[in-house]
C-alpha cells in the first residue's frame, strides 16, 4: 500500500484538534474557592473562678435540651420536631435544593429525545420544478417519521462544573439553614417553657402570700374588734391582700400567652393546649464553651453563610465562562417512509451527526458587567459571613456574662429573702407585743413578697439565659455533618424520565 502523506496530515490535524479540545475541557475558569479568614478572639472573657471551677457538661447532638433533664420539656421538643409548620417549610426548601442539585447533575449526561410524526400532503400539479418536463399532475403523499435526537454540550471551560459546584454548595447552605431553623425553634420553645415555669413560681408565691395575708387580716380584724388594732391597720392589710390577688391574676394572663406560643410551636390549636402548673426546680447546666475558634464549626448560621460564599465564588466562574466558546455535539437518526409498512426497513433509515461551535464576539460589555456583578456578590457574602461570625461571638459572650451576673445575683437575692423573712417575723412579734404599729408588719410583708418574686425571676432568667447560651454555641451541631450532604449523579439517571 502506498504511503499517503496527505491522509497522515489530516489524521494528525484531527488528533491535534481533539487534544486541544480535551485540554480546554480540562480547564475550569474562575477562582477556586478558599474560605476567607474571620476575626477570632483567643478566649472568652470570663471571671475567675466561676466558669473555670464549674464541671463541664457536653451538649448532646440534635437533642441539646436533654441537658436540662426535664422530661416534660423533652416531650414538647419531640412534638415540635414532628409537627411545627415553620420547620416543615424549611424541610420543603431543603428538598427543593436537593432537587435543584439533581437538575444540575443531569447536565453531565446527554439528552435523548424522540418525536414521531405522521402526515398526508397533496402537492399541486402546477408546482414549480425547475425542469421543462411536464408534471404528471397533483400528487398526494403520506409521510411517516420516527426521529431520535441526541445532544451534548461539551464543558469546555468548566461552566457546567462551576454550576454543579454552586448547586452543591447551595444544597449544603439549605441543610445548614434547616439546622439553624430547628435550633431557633427548639430554643424558643425551651425559653417559653421556662418562662411559664417562672410565672408558675411567681404565681405560687403570690397565692401563698395571699393565704398568709388572709391570716394576717383575720388577726387584725380580731384585734380591731377587741379594740386593740385600729381601722387603719385593717385597711392596710386589706389593700396589700387585694393588690397581691391582682398581681396573681395579671400573671395568669402572661402565662397563657406563653402557653399559647408553645401550642403553636408544637403544632396544636391554642384553645386545646394546656400545661399543668409546676414551679421551677431545674438548675442551669454547666456548659463547656470551648475555644472561640470552635464556634466557627458549631454554628449552623455560620456554616450557612460560609456555604453562601462558596455559591457566590462559583458564580464568578460561571460568569467568566461566557468569554469562551460553547461546543454542542448532536446526532440524529431514525426512519422515514411514505408507507408505514416499510417504515422500519433498512432503506428507510436516516441519520446525521454534527457539532456546533458558538462564540459571542461583541456583547456591549455585558460579559464584563456580569463578572463584576458576580465579584461584588461574592464580596457581599464575605462581609455577611464575617458579620455573622462577629454576631455569634457577641451572643456567646453576652450569655456567658449574663449567666455569671445572674449566678451572683441569685446568691445575693437568696440572702435578701432570708433577711426579709427574719424582718417579717420580728415585726409580727413586736406588733403582737404592742411595741410597733401594723405599718411595720405590712412593710415587712411587702419586702418579703418583692424579694421572693425577684428570686423567682432571677431563677427563670438563669434558665432562659442557659438556653440562649446553648443556642449561641450551636446546640451541639457540627459543620462536619455537611460533608455528607451531597447530591451525586448516577448512571441510572441517564434513562430516568
Amino acid at each position: 500500500m502506498p504511503f499517503d502523506r496527505r491522509a497522515v496530515k489530516i489524521r494528525l490535524s484531527n488528533l491535534g484538534s481533539l487534544a486541544l479540545i480535551g485540554w480546554i475541557a480540562g480547564c475550569t475558569v474562575g477562582p477556586n474557592y478558599k474560605k476567607p479568614a474571620a476575626p477570632v478572639p483567643a478566649k472568652w472573657a470570663v471571671e475567675e473562678p466561676f466558669r473555670e471551677a464549674a464541671p463541664k457538661d457536653a451538649v448532646p447532638k440534635t437533642t441539646w435540651w436533654n441537658v436540662f433533664r426535664d422530661d416534660e420539656l423533652n416531650g414538647l421538643e419531640t412534638d415540635l420536631l414532628a409537627a411545627n409548620q415553620t420547620l416543615k417549610v424549611s424541610v420543603a426548601h431543603y428538598r427543593q435544593a436537593r432537587a435543584s442539585a439533581a437538575v444540575q447533575n443531569a447536565t453531565l449526561f446527554p439528552t435523548l429525545g424522540v418525536a414521531p410524526t405522521t402526515g398526508r400532503q397533496r402537492y399541486s400539479g402546477d408546482r414549480a420544478t425547475g425542469s421543462s418536463f411536464p408534471l404528471p399532475g397533483p400528487i398526494t403523499q403520506n409521510s411517516w417519521t420516527i426521529p431520535f435526537t441526541v445532544s451534548y454540550e461539551v464543558d469546555l471551560v468548566g461552566q457546567r462544573r462551576r454550576t454543579i459546584e454552586a448547586a452543591q454548595a447551595s444544597l449544603q447552605a439549605n441543610a445548614a439553614d434547616l439546622e439553624n431553623v430547628r435550633l431557633i425553634l427548639t430554643a424558643e420553645l425551651a425559653a417559653d417553657y421556662f418562662s411559664v415555669r417562672q410565672l408558675d413560681t411567681e404565681i405560687g408565691i403570690l397565692l401563698r402570700t395571699v393565704d398568709a395575708l388572709q391570716k394576717g387580716l383575720d388577726l387584725v380584724n380580731s384585734r380591731h374588734r377587741g379594740g386593740v388594732a385600729s381601722g387603719l391597720d385593717v385597711a392596710q392589710e386589706e389593700t396589700l391582700l387585694n393588690a397581691t390577688r391582682t398581681q396573681a391574676t395579671l400573671l395568669e394572663q402572661q402565662r397563657k400567652q406563653f402557653e399559647d406560643a408553645i401550642a403553636v410551636l408544637t403544632g396544636r390549636p391554642a384553645p386545646d393546649f394546656q400545661l399543668a402548673a409546676r414551679e421551677l426546680s431545674a438548675e442551669p447546666p454547666n456548659l463547656d464553651t470551648s475555644l472561640p475558634s470552635d464556634l466557627l464549626e458549631r454554628r449552623p448560621d455560620i456554616a450557612e453563610a460560609e456555604r453562601a460564599m462558596a455559591v457566590a465564588n462559583a458564580q464568578i466562574g460561571i460568569a467568566k465562562a461566557a468569554y469562551y466558546p460553547s461546543l454542542q455535539l448532536y446526532g440524529q437518526g431514525g426512519w422515514n417512509s411514505a408507507k408505514i409498512s416499510q417504515l422500519l426497513n433498512a432503506e428507510s433509515g436516516v441519520w446525521a451527526i454534527g457539532a456546533n461551535l458558538a462564540q459571542n464576539i461583541f456583547t456591549g460589555g455585558a460579559r464584563r458587567a456580569q463578572v463584576q456583578f458576580s465579584q461584588a456578590g461574592y464580596d457581599a457574602t464575605v462581609a455577611s459571613y464575617r458579620g455573622t461570625v462577629l454576631g455569634a461571638f457577641q451572643e456567646v459572650q453576652d450569655n456567658i456574662a449574663g449567666l455569671e451576673v445572674l449566678h451572683n445575683a441569685q446568691e445575693s437575692q437568696a440572702q435578701a429573702v432570708d433577711a426579709s423573712r427574719r424582718q417579717l417575723d420580728i415585726a409580727t412579734s413586736r406588733y403582737v407585743g404592742g411595741l410597733v404599729n401594723y405599718l411595720d408588719v405590712v412593710s415587712a410583708q411587702q419586702n418579703l413578697l418583692s424579694n421572693e418574686q425577684e428570686a423567682a425571676i432571677i431563677h427563670g432568667q438563669r434558665l432562659v439565659t442557659a438556653v440562649l447560651l446553648v443556642k449561641a454555641l450551636g446546640g451541639g451541631w457540627d459543620a462536619a455533618s455537611l460533608a455528607a450532604v451531597h447530591e451525586k449523579p448516577h448512571l441510572k439517571d441517564i434513562v430516568a424520565p
